[in-house]
């Protein structure tokens, strides 16, 4: 579910969490995202979506305070190509997920059918230590 966060404008562009009913820091927005939440920011008189803006702003000041989110290469790439740099690279590292995901099941195939050999192959010994010592035993019995 997406988390709807209401943006109120004016100097200090306070943050207003609608699930909590109180107001957050990008700090807490960035932990949020880290752990995987979908935020949704709006501006509170407008509507309008915001949600670009503020994140862009998350990683201004995490750069400021010294935790870089992203390398300045990167951010150049960004600049230059836009939007296409980050979807190309998300498109490159779901065709590599997608070609590990397609090979996965003939291994699994491939460790079953292993599995089988190896059960084979322990009933095989075993009706051949079997067979050897049934000599043994008719020649011990005469």
């Amino acid at each position: 579910m997406t988390r709807l966060i209401k943006r109120y404008g004016g100097g200090s562009r306070k943050l207003y969490d609608s699930e909590e009913s109180r107001y957050v820091s990008l700090e807490e927005i960035a932990g949020w995202i880290r752990e995987g939440q979908e935020l949704r920011i709006v501006d509170s008189k407008s509507g309008e979506d915001v949600t670009a803006p503020t994140l862009a702003q998350v990683i201004y000041e995490g750069q400021k305070r010294g935790t870089p989110f992203l390398t300045g290469e990167f951010l150049h790439e960004i600049i230059r190509r836009g939007g296409k740099v980050v979807s190309e690279g998300v498109e490159q590292f779901q065709a590599g997920v997608d070609t590990l995901v397609r090979r996965l099941p003939p291994v699994q195939e491939a460790r079953d059918e292993m599995d089988a050999l190896r059960h084979s192959l322990e009933q095989l010994k075993r009706s051949l230590n079997q067979l050897n010592e049934a000599p043994t035993r008719s020649r011990k019995a005469s």
